[in-house]
């Protein structure tokens, strides 16, 4: 996913079961969706909370901090409570979200896999080690527009530049 591109339409479950749509999410305002590897782990925690600890920043500016991974729902829903978040965190059990972002982790023989095992009817998703988890996804941070338009990306390992970088997109903005 480039710069200036649409991004894809979704619809996922938070982490608190209720369904969220991304052409919902944009019709308040821009939004800042951030992909982390794995709920607990010391980088996305540290991520996820110095998204959480900017909130104010954010919200003056109008925008709203979206979190996803590829955990499931009651993972999320763990860490949102453990860490007081206050922004929805989405979960994509079958990284198809983060497939069509560009962002899931694996070359063909990876995907080829999976794909054998959801027509076997096995849960790529329950079977998943940590190793296997912690390289599901590329931890990025989109800044989308209003009309699904993609302003900014941030690609780094190092989770605390993601929430500063946006934030500072968004301010050169206004």
């Amino acid at each position: 996913m480039r710069i200036g591109t649409t991004a894809p339409e979704f619809e996922l479950a938070d982490h608190s079961g209720e369904r969220r749509a991304l052409t919902e999410l944009t019709a308040a305002g821009p939004v800042v969706l951030f992909f982390y590897p794995a709920a607990n782990s010391p980088i996305c925690t540290a991520q996820a909370c110095h998204f959480r600890d900017l909130g104010t920043e954010f919200e003056r500016l109008g925008a709203q901090r979206i979190g996803i991974s590829t955990d499931t729902r009651d993972r999320n829903q763990h860490f949102a409570l453990q860490r007081a978040f206050d922004f929805p965190l989405l979960s994509d059990s079958d990284g198809a979200v983060a497939e069509q972002f560009g962002v899931r982790r694996g070359g063909w023989l990876t995907r080829k896999r999976r794909l054998r095992e959801l027509e076997r009817g096995h849960s790529t998703a329950a079977r998943r080690g940590l190793v296997r988890q912690l390289l599901s996804v590329k931890r990025t941070t989109f800044v989308i527009d209003r009309h699904r338009v993609v302003r900014m990306v941030v690609r780094s390992e190092r989770g605390h530049v993601h929430a500063t970088k946006a934030l500072d997109y968004l301010r050169y903005l206004s």
